[in-house]
Order: C-alpha cells, then sequence, then structure tokens
C-alpha cells in the first residue's frame, strides 16, 4: 500500500458533470481529491479489508441477533424504551438491508481495525460506486494507468441487484434534506440504482412526508409502502411520529434493526463477543469498570455521533485531538487508541462497503486530522500488481 501522486484531469469538471457529481467541491472547500491516489495489491485487499468486512459484518448480525431480546443490551445502547418492539419486529421479519459500511485503520502492514460502522446512512456511497471508477476508466484510457489497473468495487452492480430484495416489488419514495446537495446527489444515485433494477421511484424531501390515516404518505398522499431515508433511525425515533404505528407499515431501507448497528456501543459489544479479534480493538461502554484495562491511551466516542463529531483521542494527559459537535448526551464509549496512518501527511480512513452481507467495495478518506470529519477529502484507490 503506497500514497502516489497524479496529475487531476484537466477537463475534470466537465467529467463530473457528465456523471451528476455536483459535490466536489462543499462549502467552497475541495472534497473530491484527484492529485493523488492510493495504491493497493490485489492481495491487501481481497486478505486485509475484503475478507474481514465479510468477518466483520457476520459478528455485527450475531450481536444484533442476540441484542434484540436484551433489555439491559438495549439501554446500554441508549434504544429509546418505544422503538423496542418495532426493532424486534424487523429483526423477526428478516427485514433486507442495503448497505453498511466499516471504517479501518490500516497502512499495508498488520491487520486493518475497525474503527466504527457506519451501517445506516451512505456518506460517500456515490463517490465510492461511481465518481472514482469514472476516475479510473478515464486514466487507463489517457494511459496515465496500466490497462490491467483495477479497483476493489463491485458496488453499482451489487446495489441494483439488491434493490428488488429491498423493494420486494413496491413503489419506492428515496428522501433526505433535499437542501444538502450531497444528501441530494447520494440520494438521487440511489434511485437510478433502484431504477435501474425496474423499480418506481420518487425523492422527497424529509419536511414532504405526511401522516394520513395511520400511513406516512407524500405531497400527493401517496402511501410510502416502501422508503429509503437519509436520516438517522435515531432522530426518527426522537421526532414527532417516532411512536406511530405508521413506522410499522413502511418497509424501511436501513431497516429498523439497523438501528442497534449504527450505534458505537456496538464496538464494545463487538469487543465483549469475540475479545481478542485481530480486527476489533478493545472497547467498554464508559459506564463499565472494566475501561480501566485500556489504561490512558484510549478514543473517547458518543454513542451516536456522526461525521467525527465530538470525538476526543487521549494519550496519557496528552489530548490528541478533539472535534465539537452536538452529542454526548446520550453516553460513550472508550476504544484503544490507534492512530491513522500518516501518508505524506494524510491520515487515510479505509471506507469498506457492504451490500447486504457481500463486501462490495473501498472508498477512502483523508485529513491532515487525526479524526476523519464532514471535511475530509475523498481520494480514489487502484489495485495494481
Amino acid at each position: 500500500m503506497r500514497r502516489i501522486a497524479l496529475p487531476p484531469r484537466p477537463d475534470f469538471e466537465k467529467r463530473a458533470a457528465d456523471i451528476g457529481f455536483e459535490f466536489a467541491f462543499l462549502d467552497g472547500e475541495p472534497y473530491w481529491n484527484e492529485s493523488a491516489a492510493y495504491v493497493f495489491s490485489l492481495a491487501e485487499i481481497e486478505n486485509d479489508l475484503e475478507a474481514p468486512t465479510q468477518e466483520l459484518a457476520a459478528l455485527a448480525r450475531e450481536v444484533a441477533g442476540r441484542v434484540v431480546t436484551d433489555e439491559r443490551a438495549l439501554r446500554r445502547l441508549g434504544v429509546p424504551e418505544h422503538a423496542w418492539p418495532l426493532i424486534l419486529e424487523s429483526w423477526r421479519r428478516e427485514d433486507v438491508s442495503l448497505y453498511g459500511r466499516f471504517d479501518f485503520s490500516y497502512d499495508g502492514n498488520g491487520p486493518a481495525k475497525l474503527l466504527e460502522y457506519n451501517a445506516d446512512t451512505p456518506t460517500s456511497l456515490f463517490e465510492s460506486a461511481v465518481v472514482q471508477w469514472f476516475w479510473l476508466q478515464d486514466l487507463v484510457a489517457r494511459r496515465q494507468m496500466p490497462a490491467h489497473a483495477d479497483q476493489f468495487n463491485s458496488l453499482h452492480e451489487k446495489l441494483i441487484a439488491r434493490w428488488p430484495a429491498v423493494a420486494r416489488g413496491a413503489y419506492v419514495h428515496l428522501a433526505c434534506m433535499t437542501g444538502s446537495i450531497e444528501d441530494r446527489g447520494t440520494v438521487a444515485y440511489l434511485a437510478d440504482c433502484a431504477t435501474q433494477a425496474g423499480l418506481d421511484t420518487r425523492i422527497v424531501d424529509m419536511q414532504d412526508i405526511g401522516h394520513v390515516d395511520g400511513r406516512f404518505v407524500d405531497r400527493d398522499l401517496v402511501a410510502l409502502d416502501c422508503a429509503f431515508k437519509l436520516y438517522p433511525w435515531e432522530w426518527m425515533f426522537a421526532d414527532e411520529f417516532g411512536k406511530s404505528p405508521a413506522l410499522r407499515a413502511t418497509r424501511w431501507a436501513e431497516p429498523p434493526w439497523k438501528a442497534l448497528l449504527s450505534n458505537k456501543g456496538l464496538l464494545a459489544l463487538m469487543w465483549e463477543t469475540a475479545p481478542g479479534h485481530p480486527n476489533l480493538l478493545p472497547a467498554y461502554f464508559e459506564t463499565d469498570p472494566r475501561i480501566g484495562e485500556l489504561g490512558d491511551r484510549f478514543a473517547r466516542k458518543p454513542l451516536l455521533s456522526r461525521e467525527g463529531a465530538n470525538v476526543s483521542l487521549f494519550d496519557g494527559a496528552s489530548i490528541l485531538a478533539r472535534t465539537t459537535g452536538d452529542y454526548g448526551a446520550e453516553g460513550y464509549v472508550r476504544q484503544g487508541l490507534h492512530l491513522l496512518p500518516d501518508f505524506d501527511g494524510w491520515r487515510p480512513v479505509m471506507g469498506s462497503w457492504l451490500v447486504g452481507a457481500e463486501a462490495a467495495g473501498l472508498g477512502v478518506r483523508e485529513d491532515r486530522s487525526l479524526v476523519t470529519s464532514n471535511r475530509s477529502r475523498f481520494t480514489p484507490h487502484v489495485i495494481l500488481d
């Protein structure tokens, strides 16, 4: 594994427009970065990222199957009691998951270490599936990459193949806060995948979803039979209709049981289930007296934090990094400290994707900071043997 410098495509803006990539810059700052790329061998991908992704996905499902009926575990995760029946019913129905992403620290030496599981929100999915693939095809066509260059990337094909199992023939609404260009672009991509799978779709704003006669409906009073939401389950549970029976009348992507896995408490539960696993870091709920086993080198993470908010990295008396945000009241986990590797001053995190239960691709985000945030850049990767 290595990071290499590359000349950006001179016609990047046109190529981005051709594929509908509208958020290469966010708030005036570059988000997409093709002045560099991360290079892997096939063995590194298959053995160190793809295989652990499959294994940890199975472990996470094992944990979910145990937690759905464990009141103590549900309370430790901070799941509101009114949501427990919905989650249990969803699990027992075997509601289908569309995707998930494990974030690893990995430098090509030794096992990848899981930092967190993004089980509910698809940040960087479009970039991973499409944008970096077209980048590679362009570079191969322009002879800036060898013809055998490849990527760990079967996301697009797998998403299209997965949608029918999620929707089961139903009309699919896809909801987000449409004022966010990144959210809107991500949802538009998922809608395109669903359309290519033969499904009828409609994109709606979260604020345009209403409640009529015990069903969620759009502005045209069309019922939400199957709905994708780029909106976390914990927000849903806390909203005005978070206790409504209407939640049971819609087939959701991601399904309610995924709320158990999009919680940083999963890190502690996975370690409790498989202590010493080579791809896990020791982790405990902050209320667990065993946190003393971590010593004074640990990462402190809120249970429901997103995009690196409210994370602190402690190394003895030193605070190596600390981010701000609105999370923390729900409680914290502590995880053994494992810093992101340093490549020319850039700190990459490996986002290893699942579609259903299958490992499906890789997206790399990097930052000068030790904590990956919503300001971190997406940098493409390539497999060269």
